[in-house]
């Protein structure tokens, strides 16, 4: 049976042959990628990247997915003959995963590359090479051309604006009747090119305008994150929350109005509050201590965030995919209390998120690892793209601002996929 088919409702798990070395500095990793079936997490020009297939596979629905990943990953990483050179944060072997947003929805996929390069900031760098027994390993090297990336003429569609507002109405006078706290409504918007898409050229113009975000590509998913679910590096735990957004002023005078417009603005700072909570106390049973610290800007390209970062020391042993499991969904992406928003975001939204605003990452077998939240995000499938963006919704939220804060985090996967475009 081949990888990713089913025997008993479990996953086939072949023995792998893994070996990790040491290698000269590759400088920009992305632009290492020869082919289209391309694994990624990159910030600032350190991370992971992959390509070819080793093993896949796709899960269903349900909210033991993450279980049945797990298991997957371990029985891989059991049953595997490993040989690390090098023994760093990402060597030895790693599995990449996307996880579906709703229990509800099949596709949550987890792939382990051929061939994964990585780089850390130290000037490191390793290769690993995984082989199958009786497979054809050839794959192909580094030394390609670089991706062309030009997919031609793009015709967008958007048909989500008007019923993204009446949604909203509909979510804050739920809030107000206090039926929840908090909801996070998103909406789509979908291209069609000439060409098929080149995921190389959308990942490397995304590190290039974004390099404080992690760059990520998994199974057609690409985007560039800015917000870090868990990274767990031996016995510490990190994280990033983000919510409450503001674009960038056209002028210094404007954005630093702006700027401080949000770090002021009693809803989004209502908004965050939720989300921050929701991390804070889902780590905090798992952590012997645990550090959030104050409510800081952390300014992008094109929008200013709130943001808090959590650091906790683990009380147990959980890997990162454990912790991210844990997390999922946090309320910046789903809402407070969770099991309300959720129902209501199937409700309102008309639509399945399928992977957006799911955990997206790495994991290697001895449960280190990095995960964030699919945002900034599009699924690339041949010529056309699926974009997702949204926005939390609270008691003091107007539809329109919420529709334009949509707009505003369109504009990333927008000029990554079209950059002769004028937005």
């Amino acid at each position: 049976m081949a990888w990713g088919e089913m025997a008993s409702g479990q996953p086939v798990v072949e023995r792998l042959s893994v070996h990790t070395v040491q290698v000269p500095d590759p400088g920009d990793l992305l632009a290492a990628l020869p082919g289209s079936d391309v694994t990624a997490w990159v910030r600032h020009g350190t991370g992971i990247v992959g390509w070819g297939q080793a093993a896949r596979v796709t899960l269903p629905a349900g909210n033991d997915r993450f279980t049945t990943a797990e298991k997957w990953l371990r029985e891989v990483f059991d049953g595997a003959s490993v040989r690390d050179e090098v023994e760093a944060h990402g060597t030895g072997l790693i599995g990449f995963g996307s996880f579906t947003f709703d229990d509800c929805s099949d596709g949550s996929i987890l792939t382990i590359p051929r061939v994964v390069l990585g780089r850390d900031g130290s000037g490191l760098a390793w290769r690993t090479t995984i082989t199958t027994a009786g497979a054809d390993n050839a794959v192909v090297g580094p030394d390609v051309p670089a991706p062309g990336g030009d997919a031609g003429a793009i015709s967008w569609q958007d048909e989500t604006a008007a019923g993204y507002k009446d949604a909203v109405a509909t979510a804050v006078r739920r809030i107000i009747r206090g039926d929840l706290r908090k909801v996070v409504l998103a909406r789509d918007l979908h291209a069609t090119a000439e060409h098929p898409f080149d995921a190389r050229a959308v990942l490397a113009r995304l590190s290039a305008r974004y390099p404080e975000c992690y760059t990520f590509a998994c199974g057609g998913l690409v985007g560039a994150t800015p917000e870090l679910l868990i990274r767990r590096d031996g016995d510490e735990a990190r994280s990033l929350v983000l919510a409450g957004t503001t674009p960038r002023g056209a002028t210094p005078e404007e954005d630093a109005r702006l700027a401080a417009g949000l770090l002021s603005s009693a809803k989004d700072v209502e908004e965050h509050l939720y989300a921050a909570t929701s991390v804070r106390d889902a780590l905090a049973p798992l952590c012997e201590s645990l550090d959030v610290s104050p409510t800081e800007l952390l300014t992008l390209p094109n929008v200013h965030h709130l943001a808090t970062r959590v650091v906790g020391r683990l009380a147990t042993d959980r890997s990162a995919l454990a912790l991210a499991a844990a997390l999922h969904p946090t309320g910046a992406v789903g809402g407070d209390p969770t099991d309300v928003a959720v129902e209501l975001i199937r409700e309102l939204e008309s639509m399945d998120r399928r992977r957006y605003a799911g955990p997206v990452g790495w994991l290697d077998a001895s449960g280190n690892g990095e995960w964030g939240i699919a945002l900034r995000c599009a699924e690339l499938d041949g010529n056309r793209a699926r974009l997702i963006a949204g926005g939390g919704i609270v008691a003091g939220s107007d539809p329109a601002s919420e529709l334009a804060e949509t707009v505003a985090k369109f504009r990333p996967m927008r000029m990554a996929l079209d950059p002769g475009s004028a937005l």
